[in-house]
């Protein structure tokens, strides 16, 4: 057993760096329609030039451009017209000296053009002639092979977590299945007296489990998989039992609960009992969120957040989600929320000796968009449900004035 210390608060920049000591996870292959939000494992290049020929980007004639140069409204050129390319089929036709072909937009550019008129500059007349009323330059309105992605190239690297698009850029270039990080598997427990299960019915001092299931759907959100291990009283040898059992089939383990300075210290001893375990961090230079822990037990990181909804759900937001996209493969900045400007509504004061983070939501009036704070005690849910993202008062700055400009971090979903 590791020996117990008690550690300085660390900064929230201390805490995100000790995650380098947490491996992400083995890699899998999954099928194209399953990897959306999956994390690259390896970098992927393109098999293939995309697109694989010259082909047209708007509706209108495949032209030789220097057969349109002086071309214009009031002294229009005229062309041959030699017949139409089909959508999705190679060209059986040439353009040759003062000939034009029609072509849909996408449509593979026929041998001898090398330029697109558009549709809206030209006319078809009866005499089989296409009128040119304006001249195009060489490449004109044509996508050339390989314009879009070359073969060989780096499309998307390792530690990437993939988007929409992406998903449709690697179908475009046939690519079926890619390499993508497991999903990290995390064990979330609860632990406290007081705690009750959802069905059951709170007798005076007790509370449903709501923090576990604030925090589950927080790791699902984070790209994680998510398993509920039970509520375990505040007992050092039960604790000690359930962290042990929930660490081999986990990659993360988090530990929700222990407000109370001797709850704390339970928690803490049970952790530091476990084998092969280091408490890490002990305290977090955070508001909410100071009694946060860290420890590593047999290589896997151990989270363990206060027991207050507000402040297990703001550790989970700027700490949590950060560690599981670590572990999850995620090798630039963690996937935040996005991030809008507003103006603040009051003045903010922050807190001593630590960051702070004030939740507030977002009210638009007029131009001006506005960021409520939503002050509350941490113990209160409400106030986190109707916030819309989080203001975040710096580490050593005595707080924000009203009417300032402030960058809100916008919770996901």
């Amino acid at each position: 057993m590791a020996p117990l210390e008690f550690f300085r608060l660390k900064t929230r920049d201390e805490v995100l760096a000790l995650y380098v000591r947490f491996a992400p996870t083995a890699a899998e292959t999954v099928p194209l329609a399953e990897a959306w939000g999956r994390v690259l494992a390896r970098d992927l290049a393109a098999p293939e030039s995309l697109p694989a020929f010259p082909r047209a980007g708007m509706d209108g004639y495949a032209v030789r451009a220097q057969d349109t140069f002086g071309a214009s409204p009031g002294l229009p050129q005229y062309l041959e017209l030699v017949g139409e390319v089909a959508m999705g089929e190679a060209p059986t036709l040439e353009v040759g000296p003062g000939q034009a072909a029609r072509l849909p937009t996408g449509g593979m550019l026929p041998a001898g053009a090398d330029a697109v008129l558009m549709v809206e500059y030209a006319a078809e007349l009866p005499d089989g002639t296409v009128e040119v009323r304006r001249p195009v330059a060489p490449g004109e309105n044509v996508v050339q092979p390989g314009e879009d992605v070359r073969a060989g190239e780096v499309l998307l690297a390792a530690g990437r977590r993939l988007r929409p698009q992406d998903l449709g850029l690697l179908a475009a270039l046939g690519v079926t299945e890619v390499p993508v990080h497991r999903r990290p598997r995390v064990a979330v427990l609860s632990s406290g007296n007081e705690i009750v299960p959802l069905e059951a019915h709170p007798r005076p001092g007790q509370v449903r489990d709501a923090n576990a299931y604030l925090t589950l759907a927080q790791v699902e959100e984070a790209g994680g998989v998510a398993t509920y291990s039970g509520i375990v009283p505040d007992d050092a040898a039960a604790l000690r039992t359930a962290l042990g059992a929930a660490l081999p089939g986990a990659d993360l383990v988090i530990l929700s609960g222990g407000s109370s300075v001797g709850a704390r210290d339970l928690s803490l001893g049970a952790i530091a009992a476990l084998p092969e375990a280091e408490v890490l961090v002990h305290g977090v230079a955070i508001r909410p969120g100071k009694p946060t822990i860290l420890a590593v037990v047999e290589g896997k990181p151990l989270l363990g957040l206060p027991g207050h909804p507000a402040s297990a759900a703001i550790v989970m937001q700027v700490l949590g989600r950060p560690l599981v996209a670590r572990l999850g493969g995620v090798r630039e900045s963690p996937s935040k929320g996005g991030r809008v400007l507003a103006r603040l509504s009051r003045n903010l004061a922050g807190a001593t000796g630590r960051e702070d983070f004030v939740r507030v939501r977002l009210r638009p009036e007029g131009d001006t968009l506005w960021a409520d704070p939503l002050l509350g005690a941490s113990a209160l849910l409400s106030p986190l449900v109707k916030s819309d993202g989080l203001v975040t008062i710096p580490l050593g700055q005595e707080g924000i004035f009203q009417g300032e400009l402030v960058e809100v971090e916008l919770f996901p979903g």
